[in-house]
């Protein structure tokens, strides 16, 4: 008798097993940068990790232009995560600027890590200062890119008109730096993580030296204009190859946003999942390191957090206000 219990048993589990529906498959897609760039590494191994540890889910990233094409990628709900610059956030929730008409439903689920402005020429090409562009072959970054936006900011805190001072061209960072190479191009915009691949790239050039502009001094003018987005900082001597001198630049903070109309559960369960596998995410680039829940404030990201990252950061004793 106990021999029949145990076989109808098992025929129930197994009727069970084959009626219950299949578990919900989510798929989300992750909108990161250039390849040259930190996003475009940091973005695969987000979608890795998600994949990798929350149940259901399959994220995978894409390479974009940067801020500006994935906030219009969030827009068109043709992505679900981005990676953005905190000043080209801030105009897409407010519909303004590049998105005028076309506001952004933009929530954040954490401030990332800080996006350093370089601006980047080698030594030969008579640029020491920022007024050296002037005249000069210039990139002011790709189109669609919050590199674009930034660099413009910048040269105007310093008198300068990208489209009449410069001979301008509108490129990524690897493709600014193969230009340098191929001397058909003088200097370029980047606002990037440290190290950015394409500039260490550049830098270790045999016969090239890597020559970084000071551009500090535009961060108080910019915050006049459009807001306390930006902060003084540096990139530290010896970042990239041939870089002798730390670099007195302009810094905003990178954010990972997503759709207002994201699920609580998923935003909760995705800044869970990155903080708690952080080590990895730092494998695949140092800058996640900077994740870290001090940074954690409504003053650094300018658009309203995700209920769910909110209720994630309230359980680890964070006050986002």
């Amino acid at each position: 008798m106990n021999r029949v219990i145990r076989l109808a048993a098992a025929a129930l589990a197994a009727l069970a097993a084959t009626s219950a529906p299949a578990q919900i498959k989510v798929n989300i897609s992750i909108a990161t940068g250039p390849t040259g760039g930190v996003y475009y590494p940091l973005g695969g191994g987000l979608a890795n990790v998600l994949s990798k540890y929350i149940p259901g889910l399959s994220a995978n990233s894409e390479a974009t232009a940067g801020s500006v094409a994935n906030l219009q990628l969030m827009g068109t709900k043709k992505s679900d995560v981005a990676f953005t610059m905190a000043d080209a956030a801030w105009d897409g929730f407010k519909g303004q600027g590049k998105f005028t008409g076309n506001a952004v439903p933009l929530r954040a689920l954490m401030v990332a890590y800080p996006n350093r402005m370089h601006v980047v020429s080698v030594e030969g090409r008579g640029i020491n200062t920022m007024a050296d562009l002037k005249g000069k072959r210039v990139s002011t970054g790709a189109p669609n890119s919050a590199t674009e936006v930034m660099a413009f900011r910048v040269a105007e805190a310093f008198g300068l008109d990208p489209d009449k001072d410069f001979r301008r061209e509108r490129l990524t960072p690897e493709k600014s730096a193969d230009a340098i190479k191929d001397n058909k191009l003088d200097a370029f915009f980047w606002v990037g993580g440290l190290p950015t691949a394409a500039v260490t790239d550049l830098g270790a050039t045999p016969g090239t030296k890597l020559k970084l502009v000071d551009h500090a001094d535009a961060v108080d003018k910019m915050n006049q204009k459009y807001g306390q987005l930006y902060i003084r900082d540096t990139i530290p001597g010896k970042t990239y190859p041939g870089q002798d001198a730390a670099n007195q630049i302009a810094t905003v903070w990178n954010l990972i946003v997503v759709r207002a109309d994201m699920p609580d559960q998923l935003a909760y369960d995705i800044v869970k999942t990155i903080f708690d596998k952080k080590d990895e995410l730092i494998l695949v680039h140092g800058e996640a390191r900077n994740f870290d829940l001090k940074y954690q404030k409504q003053s650094a990201s300018p658009v309203p957090y995700h209920p769910g990252a909110a209720k994630y950061f309230a359980e680890k004793g964070v006050k986002l206000n």
